[in-house]
């Protein structure tokens, strides 16, 4: 074709193109822009992989018919019940030959194709909630019109992973398993351009593709499923007992309400204005209760730049409830009865549904063992520990970690020498369910505090659930005065120089909303994720995520075009 005759189509070259108005020209045009996105569809569906399986399954697929019709769209056909495997097999359970006055439909992935001989073809559908066999006899299929060609092409074409669509008759087989006679030749929806593998070794392949993990290991699903029971459960304890569920910004300009490293960000309309995703919902929960909000909870997800290891993850979730008029005892009561009630509802899923997980066993029938901070930890090094509350209790925890040769953590301040004393002397201890109680009031600074007469040290009326030596609940009274709390406030910032030399202040605008009066209020947070893998029996959380952790995002997102 000449260059004058494209200039219609291609008017850019041609310096002295002048549009067209005839409408055949217009007609000609559309007509090869459709073909040219055609052929570019398919040049992408057909580009080489580094998978050679992709390069025959997509030519074996070309051979049979256009790519394009193999992915269709779901149509209701009158007559015709569809229904997944599970109803399928409550409705036909006591079918004993063919139905042949019941047409019913079944899609789903194909598990199994299995030949016997050349007229007959069993292949199994699965959904999430079961299984169902299609048995293809060709001499039915001849009969409603399928050619032999068509029969052969079919169990050329299907195979495992695909996605089927089986048309028939609800029968029982000779062998006596409930079955779909088909009448229809089983139709392609969604053919799998991958080999499903029988098992994956390779825990980068299964971080870089966490859906064939899912495919080729129930537990995967199992476990995705637990977590939404746990969920659901949450919320309805909550709710039942009065609790209204809320929303907090996840945007902050200060991510207070616990102390770890936020990340930062910047929005386009307030680019001054270093924002921080948050690390905890506290301090706007609280709020809501000043506002007259006496139960609240929220379930949501939280950020904390910090490390990845086998319980933590920059990015997880956290369920939060704060009640005015609940002390102590009244959120530990609270928090064995949420436990007992979960394991009960697991040991049911485990045992009907969720049969793939191993929970571990642990008795949440009887009020829980409760270790003091101080006692436990002076009654374990025999030694007392010096006054928490002097200027120079720092100092004096150095001399004591030297005295028992323990390496101090990094950044020695005062509560974190603290919490390296209970992870070596208390956690330990915790294999049952256990409360450790009467911490220290650096360790707290959002915790009402007193004078522990055993001790006669300042400490927080504020308890942590163990179990298994690791944590899953922290639950305190709140404090609600302004003035403890701005003292607390900059306690804590003499304790974190660093964050005072970044320019992190007293949350001036939580200290003003306390000053409008907010009632004695107990409040309570959990570790959704820890919980997961507590009852699903996982010992890491990247089992327990859906995607896995930050690491498994990051290698998901540069995943590309390689094969599993």
């Amino acid at each position: 074709m000449s260059r004058n005759a494209c200039r219609f189509l291609r008017p850019y070259l041609s310096r002295g193109f002048e549009p067209t108005t005839k409408s055949e020209h217009a007609q000609l045009y559309c007509s090869i822009q459709r073909r040219f996105a055609q052929t570019l569809a398919e040049d992408i569906h057909t580009s080489p992989s580094s998978s050679h399986d992709v390069e025959k399954r997509l030519a074996q697929l070309k051979k049979a018919g256009h790519l394009r019709g193999y992915h269709p769209r779901l149509k209701e056909r009158p007559g015709i019940e569809r229904l997944t495997p599970k109803a399928f097999h409550d409705a036909y359970k006591t079918v004993q030959d063919t139905k042949k006055d019941m047409m019913v439909e079944i899609f789903g992935r194909v598990r199994s194709l299995r030949l016997a001989g050349s007229k007959l073809a069993f292949i199994d559908i699965e959904r999430q909630d079961g299984k169902v066999q299609g048995y293809c006899d060709f001499k039915v299929l001849a009969d409603h019109g399928v050619t032999a060609a068509q029969f052969r092409q079919f169990k050329q074409m299907a195979r495992k992973g695909d996605w089927f669509s089986i048309t028939g008759h609800p029968t029982r087989t000779t062998s006596g398993e409930l079955s779909i006679l088909v009448t229809e030749l089983p139709q392609a929806l969604s053919p799998s351009l991958h080999q499903i593998p029988s098992t994956i070794d390779d825990p980068e392949t299964l971080m870089r593709h966490p859906h064939v993990h899912q495919l080729i290991n129930r537990q995967r699903g199992d476990i995705l499923r637990l977590r939404s029971h746990i969920y659901q459960l949450l919320q309805t304890f909550f709710v039942q007992d009065g609790f209204i569920q809320v929303e907090t910004p996840m945007f902050d300009a200060g991510a207070g309400g616990a102390i770890a490293r936020p990340f930062e960000t910047a929005a386009t309309e307030l680019s001054n204005t270093t924002l921080r995703l948050r690390i905890a919902p506290e301090l706007y929960l609280k709020r809501l209760v000043i506002a007259g909000n006496e139960k609240v909870f929220e379930l949501g997800r939280v950020f904390r730049n910090e490390g990845v290891d086998a319980t933590h993850n920059p990015e997880f979730t956290i369920c939060e409830f704060y009640e005015v008029g609940a002390h102590l005892e009244d959120l530990i009561s609270k928090t064995e009865r949420l436990l007992r009630q979960m394991a009960a509802m697991v040991q049911e899923l485990k045992t009907t549904q969720l049969t793939s997980l191993s929970p571990p066993d642990i008795d949440f029938s009887s009020p829980f063992q409760r270790l003091p901070f101080i006692p436990t930890i002076e009654s374990a090094i025999n030694r007392s520990l010096p006054d928490l509350s002097s200027p120079t209790a720092q100092t004096e925890l150095l001399s004591l970690f030297s005295e028992l040769n323990i390496t101090p953590p990094t950044n020695p301040i005062l509560s974190r020498l603290l919490d390296t004393l209970a992870e070596l002397y208390i956690e330990p201890l915790c294999t049952v369910p256990t409360f450790i109680t009467h911490h220290p009031e650096p360790l707290s600074p959002l915790s009402k505090s007193y004078l522990d007469p055993t001790t006669n040290q300042l400490v927080s009326a504020r308890v942590e659930l163990f179990i298994h030596g690791r944590e899953y609940v922290n639950a305190y009274e709140e404090e609600n005065s302004p003035f403890e709390q701005r003292r607390k406030f900059e306690q804590q910032l003499e304790y974190q120089q660093g964050k005072a030399e970044a320019g992190v202040s007293v949350d001036e605008s939580y200290i003003e909303a306390l000053e409008w009066g907010m009632p004695p209020t107990g409040g309570w947070g959990c570790g959704v994720d820890r919980l997961v893998m507590l009852f699903s029996g996982c010992r890491r959380i990247a089992d327990v995520l859906p995607f896995g952790t930050l690491r498994n995002i990051v290698a998901i997102a540069g995943n590309g075009r390689r094969g599993v």
